[in-house]
Parts: C-alpha cells; structure tokens; sequence
C-alpha cells in the first residue's frame, strides 16, 4: 500500500475531509472521500463557491493572500441530521502560492456539547436569581418576625439564645368592638383593614424606635428598648402611641370603618426569644407585658393608659391625668391616662 493510500486512510478514520484548491479559480483539484461522503463530489468545473454558496471568494483570496491561512465554519444538512464543520485553508507554500490545502473537521459534537453547556450555564445563572430571590424573601419574612440582630444570630447558629431585656417600654393596643366588625364585615374587607393599620404601625415605631413584636387578630405589640439598649425607651413607646391614635383618628375621616383602639404601656423587664422549633416566632414575655395587657383593658376607647412608673419617666410634652389604683394581678397598680398636651379632637364610632 503507497503512502498516500495510508494517508487517504488514516485521515478518513479520524473523519476528516480534505481538499487541494486552485487558489485563482477556486477549482477542486483534488478531494478525499470524506469530503465526498459529507459535501458530494464535486464536478470537473466545480468552484468552491458553487459548493458553499455562503463562502466569500474575495475575503478567502485575501486571508489567503495576507496570512497564508483562512478559517470559517459550514453548516449543512447531512442524511436529516445537522453538521457542523470547521474549514481550514492554508497556502501550499511548494506549490507556487497557487494551490490551498482545504481540511475540514467534523465539530457537530463540539457545538452540541457548548450548546449544552450553554443551556446548562444558563439554567444554573437562572437557578442562582431564583435562590437568591427566594432568599430574600424568606430574610424579609424572618426580619418582620424578629430584629436584625436576632435574625443574625439564627442564621449564624440555627438557635438564639434567650435573653433578659431591662428595662425597656410595652405598648400593647387592641381595637374595640373587633368581634362585633369581624361578625358584620367581609373577611376581606377586615384584612386588608387591618394590613393598612399595622402598616402604618410599623412606620411610626419605627420613627420612635419600636421593635414591632407580633400581632394577634386585633392585638399590637411593641417594645422600645431592645435589642439595643435605649435610654428614652418611655418617650418612644409615648410618642408612637399618641401618633398611632392621631393616625386613626385622621383615617376615620375619610373611611367607612370607624377604628377606635385603646393603649396600654408600661415599663420592666422582658424575655426574649424565639418560640417553637417548625413554626417558630420571636416572642417576648415578662413582667413588663403582662403589665401593659392589663393597664391597656383599663383603657377607655381612644386613650392611652401607663402605670406610675411610666408616667413618671415623661417629660413635659404629655398631660397625664391620674385615674386611681387598681387591683391588677394581684398588685395595687396606679392607672394614668397619658395625652399630648394638643390632643386633637376625638373621634366617636365603636364602642367597647
């Protein structure tokens, strides 16, 4: 067997297809029979620009000319299946400059496998925005049950460790006459009711520096003081719970449900921590809240009620009006209503 029957054969093993090309006319003069097999044999007079209509003669004549060498890439169909070949011409230099040595590559599975990797970057890059925003949304649902600091702690350590707050200020509010509304207005209705209110809450707390801490149907609970240490943890508590009545009375004004909530804050110490191990929540408990719970039922609609303790802390922006003791829990508690010293008309709707 001569050489280049050997040749003609290894380069039809490895899939390879190869051509001579008169570089004046672009003629075949010669071609293996991969070239055969993939492109068809071309005729006496075939041009290579009849073979591969898209092929550029004169940016071939000229990558030829100033470089020796060109490179492009050929799509066809092959026995219904799509290939892809890599088309390399180089210049023989024993041959005048008048002849190009054409080697063509089967890429078809290159471009597959980047097509796949592409398809697959893609998908991880789409995978990662989606965990990203999942977990944003599963950071802001934490942050709205728990302070930043608490929330650090859990991601960090998958636990949080209870903590003993003192002192700091408890608002508590509730609404009066919420059964009777549940009973009479649409679920719907109430909800959204209730979304806009607790919005609204949060805002102002936040203005003062209250940790919202939960909600319970018609019941609001806010603390001033932790988990960062405040010296003016009364005034907050105060400040926000005259700007959450103002902020009701002013919406009453213009909407068909009348809200009238009643306040209770004190002043002591707290728990804090998160409760339960599947539906857990970040709770607070202690002396202080159990307090405010109990001034707050001693609160007439729209007022806003504290112990001897709170209204002592005050300074002179608030009116407050003695009510006498109450036996509470046990306990002889002193019951203060607390007012701004401007304290806008009151609004009359439901009743407790």
């Amino acid at each position: 067997m001569s050489i280049a029957a050997i040749n003609e054969q290894l380069l039809r093993a490895i899939g390879v297809g190869v051509a001579l090309l008169d570089i004046d006319d672009l003629k075949f003069q010669f071609f293996n029979d991969t070239f055969v097999e993939w492109f068809g044999e071309p005729d006496s007079d075939a041009r290579l620009t009849d073979l591969f209509t898209a092929m550029d003669a004169e940016v071939l004549r000229r990558g030829l000319a100033e470089g020796g060498r060109f490179a492009t890439e050929t799509t066809f169909k092959l026995r219904r299946r799509t290939m892809t070949v890599a088309m390399e011409f180089n210049r023989a230099p024993d041959a005048g400059g008048k002849i190009a040595v054409v080697v063509c590559q089967n890429i078809t599975r290159i471009k597959e496998l980047e097509s796949m990797i592409d398809s697959y970057s893609m998908m991880v890059e789409r995978n990662t925005r989606e965990i990203k925003r999942e977990k944003e949304q599963v950071e802001k649902l934490l942050l709205n049950m728990m302070p930043r600091s608490v929330y650090e702690e859990y991601k960090t350590f998958g636990v949080v460790t209870p903590r003993l707050y003192d002192p700091v200020s408890v608002l508590t509010l509730d609404f009066c006459g919420f059964s009777d509304l549940v009973a009479t207005v649409d679920p719907g209705v109430i909800v959204s009711e209730l979304n806009d209110l607790y919005s609204a809450f949060d805002r102002i707390g936040e203005q003062f520096g209250c940790e919202r801490i939960k909600t319970i149907g018609d019941a609001y609970i806010t603390v001033a003081g932790m988990p960062d240490p405040s010296p003016d943890h009364v005034q907050s508590v105060a400040n926000a719970a005259i700007r959450f009545l103002r902020y009701i009375a002013h919406r009453n004004e213009s909407h068909p449900i009348k809200w009238q909530c009643r306040i209770g804050l004190s002043a002591g110490s707290v728990i804090g921590s998160v409760v339960g191990v599947q539906k857990y929540i970040y709770d607070v408990f202690g002396p202080a809240v159990t307090r405010a719970l109990r001034i707050r039922a001693h609160a007439e609609p729209m007022t806003i009620c504290g112990d001897a303790e709170i209204a002592g802390s005050l300074n002179g922006k608030f009116r407050k009006t003695g009510l006498g003791g109450q036996d509470i829990g046990g306990e002889r508690i002193e019951i203060v209503r607390i007012e701004a010293e401007t304290e806008p008309a009151r609004a009359v709707g439901i009743q407790s």
